[in-house]
């Protein structure tokens, strides 16, 4: 265990968690803004899936990995466009049509990959980038200024998220809708309109996170993302549905990732039938929601259908 607490290992895994924490943050952030609306998209995990498959092919045919990122981000907008229709224009249930979203996206990613890739072939990856003076900075610089642009995005997103919630009409308009959408649509805030654009910008976020995810490892295979978008969901509740919140809970799930795996490699646990150690970011995010879930309260008519009378 001492071999852990040596600088070179903490700075090691600190890094690893930054970047394990990108595709959760990015998803998270995105899921706030649907959330403050009044939709919950329990389909975050398939959407990412199909963007991360849809990033990786397009790597893996052309090499360009901003057009494998952009064709990420216009499958999110795709997929956001087909539950937009099912729960704001049909008004379907959110909890099945979210559900039904990720099977379609578990499944769809699973059969293109075998159809059209067959084996997991390693593409080109994100190189990282270093922030001129800041990246020299000793043992901190090179864990917070030596990443890849889809990190950094990531972290900038966090107060552009809360400028649009909190400074903006069109955020103001997302969480009355959220909170009151009969009030909003008497003072004539267009409901499904503002509802809609909402769950596009969730999903643009969930199809970014999956090609971040891919174009980190380099690598696809079936179910890649192992859930990862059922606990982006997860952490907006841990956040308190606030982007610094859903920061800190992403950021703690990555570092807890991180942990276990530098253990792993230091052989503190053993690499095979260390399930329990496995579990430890799944049980630490459940823990942490029951304690919270007692002290926050979600936007009033999150899941709740609007239809005028």
């Amino acid at each position: 265990m001492s071999d852990f607490f040596t600088l070179s290992v903490l700075v090691a895994t600190a890094a690893s968690g930054i970047r394990l924490a990108t595709p959760y943050l990015l998803a998270s952030l995105g899921e706030t803004v649907g959330q403050r609306s009044g939709v919950l998209n329990l389909g975050v995990d398939g959407v990412m899936l199909l963007s991360a498959f849809f990033s990786y092919w397009v790597v893996l045919k052309t090499g360009n990995l901003w057009l494998a990122v952009l064709v990420g981000v216009a499958v999110g907008l795709v997929m956001g466009l087909l539950y937009g229709f099912i729960t704001v224009v049909l008004n379907a249930t959110q909890g099945i049509s979210g559900i039904g979203i990720y099977i379609f996206g578990l499944g769809l990613s699973d059969l293109l990959f075998r159809r059209q890739v067959g084996t997991p072939k390693p593409v080109r990856r994100l190189p990282d980038v270093d922030i001129p003076v800041l990246s020299d900075i000793p043992h901190l610089g090179p864990a917070l200024f030596q990443r890849n642009l889809l990190t950094y995005l990531a972290f900038l997103l966090i107060p552009t998220t809360m400028f649009l919630l909190g400074r903006t009409t069109f955020g103001l308009n997302i969480r009355s809708v959220g909170e009151n959408p009969s009030a909003a649509d008497s003072l004539g805030v267009s409901v499904r309109r503002t509802r809609f654009a909402a769950i596009l910008i969730a999903n643009s976020m969930a199809g970014l996170a999956g090609a971040a995810l891919v174009l980190q490892l380099g690598i696809f295979q079936p179910n890649l993302t192992q859930g990862m978008g059922f606990i982006a969901v997860a952490l907006v509740y841990f956040g308190a549905w606030r982007p610094i919140g859903v920061m800190c809970g992403a950021l703690l799930y990555g570092l807890v990732n991180a942990t276990v795996l530098q253990w792993k490699a230091l052989g503190i646990i053993p690499v095979n039938g260390s399930d329990l150690a496995a579990m430890a970011p799944a049980v630490l995010t459940i823990l942490a929601l029951v304690v919270l879930a007692r002290r926050v309260s979600a936007p009033a008519a999150l899941t709740r259908p609007f239809s005028r009378h």
